[in-house]
């Protein structure tokens, strides 16, 4: 009944290449999520959802809002850039990674990268506004990889990368300073919400 369910897990299934940058779209070169896709299709690039709006032989094309350039890391690409892809689940799909919605609460930056045995541990410096959401051993979204979180401050938080990541993401290629999408847990926003029913009705009354 349902074909896209608009959600994700966090899994990527593989990674595309960027052929072409316009005013209000990008291009990508991709395979695997180009099976049974068609224009108006939801799928997420580094973890951002975006519409696809068309299809060639070898990649597609997706729509890109002001919002999304200066929300997300997508508005920095370049022609030859690797991006993270995954299709949204379909509603009778295996669920493999942890709830993912494809709307990026913010741009973190890749503060070090530390080889530990066959893993590379990643910390990244956050907002300290998104900071209260983690929690160690909790989820968080990546340049739309669902990954485990090792440690987390205020202003920082690590991640560690195993071999199989580090293959078939854009992750195994990132460098010290780059710009990275983060999506919380949502059940961490819900709970949040849960305890401080009245917090953003209190904002907008002190913006009033």
């Amino acid at each position: 009944m349902f074909q896209n369910s608009r959600m994700f897990t966090g899994i990527v299934e593989e990674i595309g290449v960027v052929k072409a940058i316009g005013s209000g779209s990008v291009t990508v070169r991709g395979k695997l999520v180009l099976d049974g896709a068609k224009p108006g299709d939801s799928i997420a690039v580094n973890g951002a959802c975006l519409t696809i709006i068309a299809i060639d032989g070898d990649g597609f094309s997706v729509e890109i809002m002001p919002e999304t350039k200066r929300l997300t890391n997508i508005g920095g690409l370049h022609v030859g850039d690797n991006v993270n892809l995954e299709r949204a689940m379909p509603a009778m799909g295996r669920f493999g990674g942890h709830f993912v919605q494809g709307h990026v609460d913010a741009v973190g930056k890749i503060a070090s990268i530390e080889k530990e045995g066959e893993a590379h541990i990643l910390t990244i410096n956050l907002p300290e506004e998104i900071a209260v959401y983690l929690v160690k051993k909790g989820f968080i979204a990546v340049n739309g990889v669902s990954l485990t979180i090792i440690s987390c401050s205020r202003s920082q938080f690590s991640v560690s990368l195993v071999g199989f990541t580090k293959q078939h993401t854009n992750l195994g290629t990132i460098r010290q300073g780059m710009l990275v999408n983060l999506e919380i847990d949502i059940i961490a926003k819900y709970i949040e919400k849960f305890y401080h029913p009245n917090k953003e009705s209190g904002l907008i009354s002190l913006l009033e």
